[in-house]
């Protein structure tokens, strides 16, 4: 098991917009990789409105159970790493593996037979160090859906002046931007109402 801190600045952009930044960095389409995140909540959204996601993430043939949850400075994540067959358990059957992430639900007096699969984001991701911490790109994919985001993570959030300046120097605005899980989840609200 693992826990860290996650302090990130993030800004959903237009494709023009994904596509200039990306130029400017001078990344290119073989610096991408593929991540497939699979969300989970209870059908009251219990972990949402706790501030919570919960999330299996499978990328290059590994994959991870991860809790984050909010705290103070950002969000701390609680990972553990789990096999294809704890993977499939969970998504087919409702099986939660053992762990420090099913003793924090418990505490938090989730059921674990209460919580399901909502869903599959895909995310085409590039990673570039960048002063104080990693920019990422992001251009994703749920439920007929294609967004772009660039996130900036660093351990102190006084870098943000960095990626601010970049996005300024590019024409860029800075939009407000709730999370992947968030419009993930927003999208399937929108879904199911018609």
């Amino acid at each position: 098991m693992e826990n860290h801190l996650e302090i990130e600045f993030k800004n959903v952009l237009t494709k023009d917009e994904f596509i200039r930044l990306q130029q400017f960095l001078g990344v290119t389409e073989n610096d991408f990789f593929l991540q497939v995140n699979d969300y989970f909540d209870t059908d009251d959204f219990a972990l949402k409105k706790a501030g919570c996601a919960l999330r299996i993430r499978t990328k290059e043939g590994h994959m991870e159970l991860t809790l984050k949850e909010p705290n103070d400075e950002g969000l701390l994540e609680t990972n553990e790493p789990i096999s294809e067959v704890e993977r499939d358990l969970l998504l087919e059957h409702k099986f939660f593996p053992k762990g420090a992430i099913e003793k924090k639900l418990k505490s938090m007096q989730i059921s674990l037979k209460k919580i399901n699969h909502f869903g599959t984001l895909t995310t085409s991701r590039a990673e570039i160090p960048f002063y104080e911490g990693l920019l990422v790109l992001d251009r994703s994919f749920y439920l007929k859906k294609e967004d772009f985001e660039v996130e900036y993570e660093v351990t102190d959030p006084k870098a943000y002046k960095h990626i601010t300046r970049l996005l300024t120097s590019l024409n860029i605005p800075i939009r407000k931007t709730e999370n992947k899980v968030q419009r993930f989840y927003n999208e399937w609200r929108k879904k199911r109402s018609v």
